[in-house]
């Protein structure tokens, strides 16, 4: 095998303590600021919905794309938040409230503030559970939250 494979001993290290690629974060998941790992929460929450929705039967691109909104938007984060929060660790509850209290510089314009602040602790969670390398917690939190959202909605998804 080459060295630069990520089979490597070396490197399947690095893919499972921080993430699914062999770049590991510059530093311990803890001390990256809260909006950075909003930023990468959002972008796995994003891949997890994807694949969640895939797993449907007869979905068309459209009816995809309607699914997935449903599913990402500020809204139904804040929700899921809500949802899971009792399920929540000490650790966890921190790491939310970080992300609840940091400053992103702007809201969308299709969520109020509130909505936006929760969002972005709900994606502040997955990031740092991704960027620590709990990946089974973030899959059972996510899993619950999709649950969730699936009972709560009448969306497409259901079918």
């Amino acid at each position: 095998m080459s060295e630069g494979h990520p089979n490597t001993p070396k490197q399947q290290d690095q893919v499972t303590e921080g993430g699914w690629f062999p770049y590991p974060p510059s530093r311990p998941a803890r001390l990256i600021p809260p909006i950075a790992l909003a930023y990468i929460g959002d972008a796995v929450y994003e891949v997890a919905v994807r694949q969640y929705l895939l797993s449907k039967a007869n979905m068309r691109p459209n009816h995809l794309h309607r699914s997935a909104t449903g599913l990402v938007s500020a809204k139904a984060q804040s929700r899921i938040l809500t949802t899971i929060e009792d399920e929540l660790t000490e650790e966890e509850r921190d790491i939310v409230r970080q992300g609840r209290n940091a400053k992103s510089g702007s809201v969308p314009k299709n969520a109020d503030v509130l909505e936006y602040r929760h969002a972005t602790a709900f994606e502040c969670l997955i990031g740092y559970l991704y960027s620590s390398g709990h990946h089974d917690r973030m899959i059972e939190l996510i899993g619950l939250g999709i649950e969730h959202a699936e009972q709560q909605s009448p969306s497409p998804t259901k079918k």
